[in-house]
């Protein structure tokens, strides 16, 4: 079972589009987005809670990855499989 993936977005962001990519590749089935952009006070939740105002906002499971050049490194640096299937 993969790890619950949440992912602060936009409707139209590219990053937030890669990112999706990448995770669907690594077999993500499921990613729970929320609009910020529909919704200033979910804009402002976001940036408290992540201290970042850009998107995608990425978190896996507890753990806040960041954005897409964030995910990209883990998945360079070959820590993503074991964040995204925690054992």
């Amino acid at each position: 079972m993969s790890a619950h993936v949440l992912m602060y977005s936009t409707a139209v962001c590219p990053y937030c589009v890669m990112a999706e990519r990448l995770l669907k590749s690594k077999g993500v089935t499921e990613i729970e987005k929320v609009r910020v952009d529909l919704d200033p006070a979910i804009r402002e939740a976001m940036m408290q809670k992540t201290g970042r105002r850009t998107v995608p906002q990425i978190y896996i499971g507890e753990t806040h990855v960041g954005g897409f050049d964030d995910l990209s490194a883990l998945d360079r640096a070959g820590k993503l499989d074991a964040l995204l299937n925690p054992t």
